[in-house]
């Protein structure tokens, strides 16, 4: 059975005397027409006493956040989406069976408020309340006020309690869709379709990741939630839609830290013959679009750094990056897998048996020296191509890839391609990844014959690039922690006992 505390007992008493006035302690409809920070914003400029000669009237609902009783006056403050609003309330205006309601109320309730607006005389705007309708008994007391949810854990546990008393909590909810919706129109402005695919899906294809399994009853069917957007939207560039993108949550089983969520918001985008440069382009252009048009600022505290967005970004190959820090070149002609290895011996890197690879060695290198360097905004082109099975070959040397990641703050927030669009390179990667499989690498890619028989009837050239929108968040958002750009991030089950 649940145990109440004691202001929880008075609250539930409180409860069942306005059931017995014959009101409904959880409310009915409010034909709400104004909102707080309009009402401050309107107003803020017009004089005290300019008040004595308007007539203007403002009906608003929000939640009471503070109140200061004064026998038969009052002052409280209420709370909506846009902000707070101050409000006077006085027996001689309302009468004394409203006043007598109005002084039943806790901090927390829901209410309405239809008056006059005036402004005290310390110059905050106020509604001078003429009417005042209860809307929701809140059973449960918010948590003090200068202190609100100091437990980490449970503000993200109860979000709905974080976001009452947090306003920047609040601030960030807001914006993050409004930087999606730029993400939307700026894509959408460059000729890009929305598309939506699925999540259920038979094979681990599309990126390196452990899986969440899932079953489906009625075809007695092994599944799995989606790890990547990627190759069904590439079926769509050979069904001739050219430029297509997908804003959509992808599912990946690992471990929880500031950085990554089990569940996250992934964007993947292709675009018909275009190329790495080209996906560049679009990436710094989006970057700087969502930065001007809706955070309205070019430079960022992020990761313990100032970051700006002002181009041109750094663009710089992995195996330069890697010489630049250490000196060597894996790129020099008497470079081979004996030296390599004797290298990551000498520099203390552990090999493991699957990694064992020219590719795989550089791709340690560049974590180990690398990685955490790249402060500004720098897009690392060039990988191996061990660590790229969907990726096309460059052209000049084969031992390497088109690909690049945008790293910002010594985190990746982006990863390209030139795609691969032959089926008979794409079936042997598919195969070495398999290989991979049997060495000891849990996260390789299944073979996907459907999508190989797909790339046999014509993929254009095209570029490919997939964003992590969470992390994009925590740049714009300056946060540290993606639980803090999620509503509900995952969280370890609370012991109730």
């Amino acid at each position: 059975m649940r145990e109440f505390s004691e202001q929880e007992l008075v609250r539930r008493e409180k409860c069942e005397k306005l059931r017995e006035l014959g009101l409904d302690p959880f409310g009915q409809k409010f034909d709400r027409k104004d909102f707080a920070k309009d009402l401050k914003d309107k107003y803020e400029e017009v004089e005290h006493d300019a008040f004595e000669n308007m007539e203007d009237t403002a009906t608003v609902a929000g939640r009471i956040m503070f109140i200061r009783k004064m026998g038969k006056a009052s002052f409280f403050t209420i709370k909506d989406r846009s902000g707070s609003i101050q409000v006077y309330i006085s027996i001689n205006d309302i009468g004394e069976d409203a006043y007598n309601l109005f002084k039943s109320a806790d901090i927390g309730d829901i209410v309405g408020v239809h008056g006059k607006v005036m402004k005290t005389k310390t110059g905050e705007v106020t509604i001078k309340c003429l009417e005042y309708t209860h809307l929701v008994k809140a059973l449960k007391p918010l948590p003090e006020k200068f202190h609100g949810l100091t437990d980490i854990e449970e503000r993200y546990r109860r979000r709905y309690v974080d976001l009452i008393m947090n306003d920047d909590s609040k601030r960030v909810a807001f914006l993050r869709p409004k930087i999606i919706r730029c993400i939307q129109n700026y894509m959408d402005s460059l000729g890009f379709s929305e598309v939506e695919t699925p999540i259920l899906a038979t094979l681990l294809t599309g990126a390196s990741a452990r899986p969440f399994a899932t079953h489906h009853n009625a075809q007695d069917l092994d599944m799995y939630l989606r790890i990547a957007l990627e190759l069904p939207l590439k079926r769509l560039l050979v069904g001739g839609m050219e430029a297509v993108y997908e804003i959509g949550r992808v599912f990946r089983n690992e471990g929880m830290d500031p950085k990554h969520n089990p569940e996250f918001t992934l964007m993947e985008a292709y675009l018909a013959y275009s190329d790495l440069e080209g996906m560049m382009n679009l990436t710094e252009n989006m970057f700087q679009t969502i930065a001007k048009e809706v955070i309205g600022k070019m430079t960022y505290n992020f990761g313990g750094y100032e970051v700006n967005l002002e181009g041109p970004w750094k663009r710089i190959s992995m195996t330069d990056a890697i010489k630049e820090q250490t000196g060597i070149d894996f790129k020099a002609e008497d470079m081979n897998l004996e030296k390599a290895l004797e290298l990551a011996y000498e520099h203390h890197i552990e090999v493991l048996e699957h990694e064992k690879s020219l590719g795989h060695i550089i791709n340690l290198f560049f974590e180990k020296y690398v990685e955490e360097t790249l402060i500004q905004p720098t897009f690392l082109y060039g990988h191996p191509i061990e660590i790229s099975p969907l990726t096309k070959k460059n052209p000049d040397d084969p031992r390497f890839v088109d690909r690049f990641e945008l790293f910002i703050s010594g985190k990746e927030f982006a990863n390209a391609y030139t795609e691969l669009n032959d089926p008979i390179d794409q079936l042997e990667r598919f195969e070495a990844q398999l290989a991979e499989r049997d060495l000891g690498n849990d996260e390789a890619n299944d073979i996907d014959m459907d999508f190989v028989e797909a790339l046999e009837y014509g993929m254009p050239p095209a570029g490919g690039i997939g964003y992590g929108i969470d992390r994009l968040m925590m740049l714009f958002l300056e946060q540290d922690s993606i639980r803090d750009v999620l509503l509900f991030p995952t969280m370890k089950e609370k012991n109730r006992d």
